[in-house]
């Protein structure tokens, strides 16, 4: 008897043990709280940009290729004018690299940047895929030269305000400018800090790319 109560008591001992380790263990489980992004590529194809134009091309579609098959991207081309040319997966690789290579190549007449404009739409995309439950980006890909019209350049003085109305419906919200002059990034830097503060404002030139694509892809979570 006193044999079967030691088992008893040892199999109660470990069953209790294996429990509370169980409940200890799924207490400390995190959830993956996965939340799909939205990145927006504002992509410079004027005259002042053609030169760098295949490198940043490049760059666009290894991002994609790093990004998840249920984030959404979108690319709007930037020369005189800006509009959409692409939206869709990440991944669709072959829409992604046709789409710019049809609609930026070079135009001689195309010399102006209407980068105002395209951040601008950029912006108002952004703010309707956060409230289909995205979490947006816009990554600026270009010289950040302001050539042509003047109402199409970007307006800092109206920019930040734009971006804190977003960050109130996405205080995730991130930016990333790549490929410009240091001189350049240093004023967007400068700009823009207050707003997005040091994680989610990422400015590189092309020399830094590629740590920089993994600072960004940290920041929004891939």
């Amino acid at each position: 008897m006193n044999k079967r109560k030691k088992k008893l008591f040892i199999v109660t001992v470990l069953a209790v043990s294996v429990l509370l380790f169980l409940i200890f263990a799924l207490k400390n489980i995190k959830i993956d709280d996965f939340h799909p992004a939205s990145v927006i590529f504002v992509v410079d194809s004027s005259v002042s940009n053609q030169t760098k134009l295949d490198e940043q091309k490049r760059f666009v579609k290894q991002l994609c290729s790093r990004l998840d098959p249920e984030d959404k991207v979108k690319i709007i081309r930037v020369s005189e004018e800006a509009y959409l040319i692409f939206e869709g997966s990440p991944h669709s690789s072959k829409n992604i690299s046709e789409s710019m290579d049809t609609f930026t190549q070079y135009d001689e007449k195309e010399w102006g940047t209407a980068y105002g404009l395209g951040i601008e739409k950029a912006i108002g995309y952004s703010l309707t895929m956060s409230k289909e439950g995205y979490v947006p980006a816009i990554v600026v890909v270009g010289d950040l030269e302001n050539e042509g019209a003047r109402e199409k350049q970007i307006d800092w003085n109206s920019l930040p305000q734009k971006i804190q109305n977003l960050q109130k419906t996405s205080p995730d919200f991130s930016m990333m400018f790549a490929f410009a002059h240091p001189q350049k990034l240093d004023f967007v830097k400068f700009e823009l800090a207050d707003v997005l503060g040091e994680t989610r404002l990422i400015v590189s030139t092309e020399q830094n790319i590629d740590k920089a694509m993994n600072e960004f892809l940290r920041t929004i979570e891939r």
